[in-house]
């Protein structure tokens, strides 16, 4: 029997027996449709893990200040400036695992422009910053050397302050108030999208770490050279629990910390966090697609039984 023949029985054995044939379609488009929903949802779930790692900034280590005691009563992380700008510039400079380590000055503030206000979190921070973060500027330009070194009156802005401050027209070469401090914008940084904690990254101003330190937050900073964190951007290949290790020995040696001693610091290695996330993600893709192929099964018995 030639193939045509075979084709003609086949077409004749489906208009006669159109219900059979109707179920038979029925049980294999639920089981396919099934597999690729669940395999979709799957590689979605897969896919935003991917895009807070890439927000982020990969191969990312955190040095936070340590806590501080007072009366008896020890406060939290950062509570006490232990880190130092020189710490920052030692760790790039002394371990060949970090291919960039960004000191930064945190503070928060009511940004104003003419009749709007806007208030945003503000990092005083060095051109390092936008390389470990991986963050590029969409619109104007980055801080000049004299700008880092003189605490220039300039700002960099993410989208959301830009939004609501200046709404469709173009920030660039606009003023604007911090802490009655007159700040002009020089560029627009990319959009980076929620953090993995729901934080709206692009809610932010940025500022030289001079001027942050000498006209933003007062006499007390001008006078230390403490900061609120360092961000540690490890080499692409490199040993992440390696760099943490050296990074912990290099501080404690800086900070002059006995043997037995508590470390005056914490170091948050945020890979570690997201490895978590995404292997969360893969688990949970690989139960879908379990799932989808018991519904596969169940399709194909039906259309065995038919």
């Amino acid at each position: 029997m030639n193939f045509a023949a075979t084709l003609r029985i086949a077409l004749l054995a489906l208009r006669v027996n159109k219900m059979r044939s109707g179920l038979t379609m029925l049980g294999m488009i639920i089981g396919v449709a099934a597999v690729i929903i669940m395999i979709a949802v799957g590689g979605g779930a897969q896919a935003r893990v991917e895009d807070q790692i890439r927000s982020l900034g990969s191969n990312i280590i955190m040095v936070l200040s340590g806590s501080m005691t007072s009366g008896g009563a020890r406060g939290g992380i950062g509570s006490g400036p232990t880190i130092f700008e020189d710490d920052a510039y030692a760790i790039g400079r002394e371990i060949e695992e970090v291919q960039a380590a960004a000191p930064t000055l945190r503070g928060t503030g009511q940004a104003v422009y003419g009749n709007t206000n806007w208030s945003s979190v503000f990092y005083g921070i060095t051109p390092d910053y936008l390389e470990v973060r991986e963050w590029s500027i969409v619109e104007g330009r980055g801080f000049e050397p004299a700008e880092m070194s003189g605490a220039g009156k300039v700002a960099l802005i993410g989208q959301t302050v830009a939004k609501n401050l200046f709404g469709d027209a173009s920030p660039i070469d606009q003023v604007i108030r911090v802490r009655k401090v007159p700040l002009t914008i020089v560029g627009v940084l990319e959009r980076k999208g929620q953090s993995m904690t729901g934080q709206d990254q692009d809610d932010i101003l940025l500022m030289p770490i001079s001027t942050a330190r000498k006209r933003i937050l007062g006499a007390t900073q001008a006078k230390s050279r403490s900061v609120s964190s360092i961000m540690v951007k490890v080499r692409e290949g490199a040993d992440m629990n390696q760099a943490d290790q050296r990074m912990r020995e290099l501080l404690r040696q800086r900070h002059r910390l006995q043997p037995g001693q508590d470390d005056d610091f914490f170091v948050r290695n945020l890979s570690e966090i997201l490895q978590a996330q995404e292997a969360s993600s893969k688990v949970m893709s690989l139960l879908l697609a379990a799932v989808a192929s018991v519904s596969l099964l169940v399709g194909g018995i039906g259309i065995m039984n038919i």
